[in-house]
């Protein structure tokens, strides 16, 4: 495997565009898939970002019980979705409760609120991706808050992944 080149190596410094770059591909990895033939968490190949592992399941599957506190893979969705929002208004400067409690309150889903709840998923990635590509000024607290929805959407990615059938 052949090393990335690095600040040090290429000589280049580190900057806002290279920051939003590759929070754009580390977003794109765990909710798309790898956009290329190397990754830096998930497997190589189709299939293995979140919408490609959604988009197999149906709502029943999505519905059965089975992680902690009887938690659920519709569960976990909605879960994302509003930590992508959360995310969202925190990168936007908005005040925003940290308390996530509320965002496990869906367990079971139909096949019509199946659909809408990846649906809404899907908007809530495009939205903060768009934030990402419009945020002004990358300091710690924004790195901090975009690389952590990164490894949360990686974390989850990969409970769901351990849930699918034949794991």
């Amino acid at each position: 495997m052949t090393p990335l080149p690095t600040t040090e190596s290429t000589g280049t410094a580190w900057g806002a565009a290279e920051t939003v770059g590759l929070v754009l591909r580390m977003l794109r990895e765990a909710f798309e898939g790898p956009p290329g033939p190397w990754t830096y968490f998930t497997d190589v190949g189709p299939g293995h970002g979140l919408f490609a592992t959604l988009d197999t399941l149906t709502a029943a599957q999505a519905s059965q019980a089975g992680g902690p506190g009887g938690s659920t893979i519709a569960g976990h969705v909605h879960h994302i979705s509003a930590s992508l929002a959360l995310t969202r208004r925190l990168l936007r400067g908005e005040q925003a409760s940290r308390d996530r409690a509320r965002s496990w309150s869906v367990l079971t889903v139909d096949a019509a609120a199946w659909t809408e709840l990846v649906a809404g998923l899907r908007r809530a990635y495009q939205d903060v991706r768009v934030t990402v590509e419009m945020h002004p000024t990358w300091d710690e607290d924004a790195a901090g808050t975009a690389f952590g929805a990164v490894a949360h959407a990686a974390y989850h990615l990969g409970a769901i992944r351990q849930r699918l059938p034949g794991r």
